[in-house]
């Protein structure tokens, strides 16, 4: 996996609340057993009509708008625990997902999956849209080490709560069994001076 590094970024907003897992990756796409190609059907619905073409007023088909950040709605990730659904949003691209609140399962599989998610209060959430609204190359920066997000259009920062072993993996770019593997050393010293009994 990536190391993360800190993020500054253009972001694409998505200020729609409830956005379900069926909403980010369509049951229809569940069939493929690698993650290649799933960024193709991010938001599927959403983003295409039915005979395949990109719809002009979703804001993924907008070339104003790009980065590695998904701002998104209260509660992203409702739904099915579909670990697809973050195999779509980092295979469009993005890294970071900031909202200001997430099923608690999509925030495993995204925090599994070397994606970033990062609660933020409604107000600072609201001050994200209205940021990109007003200018679409608005960016934010994202510094994972201090756990702060920060709206460079407002210079108004965040803190954001993260697992602390979560932190570590995606600060190394290691998945559980690489973190297993780094503390090879650690375990087998730890299984040689344990005391067994069998009383």
């Amino acid at each position: 996996m990536e190391k993360f590094q800190t993020i500054t970024s253009t972001y694409v907003s998505l200020p729609i609340e409830n956005v379900d897992t069926d909403q980010i990756i369509p049951a229809r796409f569940l069939k493929a057993t690698t993650r290649d190609g799933f960024g193709d059907n991010l938001f599927a619905d959403w983003r295409y009509d039915k005979e395949g073409n990109p719809k002009p007023d979703f804001v993924l088909n907008n070339p104003a708008y790009s980065g590695q950040v998904l701002v998104a709605g209260k509660n992203f990730g409702s739904g099915s625990s579909r670990e697809h659904a973050a195999w779509a949003i980092g295979g469009y691209g993005f890294r970071v997902v900031v909202s200001s609140f997430f099923a608690d399962i999509f925030r495993n599989n995204a925090l599994n999956n070397s994606i970033l998610p990062v609660v933020v209060s409604e107000q600072f959430l609201s001050a994200l849209f209205a940021s990109s609204n007003g200018n679409p190359k608005a960016t934010v920066t994202v510094n994972l080490e201090e756990q702060t997000i920060t709206n460079n259009e407002t210079g108004r920062s965040e803190s954001f709560e993260i697992n602390a072993y979560k932190k570590e993996c995606l600060l190394k770019g290691l998945d559980d069994i690489d973190f297993l593997l780094s503390n090879k050393d650690k375990i087998e010293a730890y299984e040689q001076q344990r005391t067994f009994s069998y009383d």
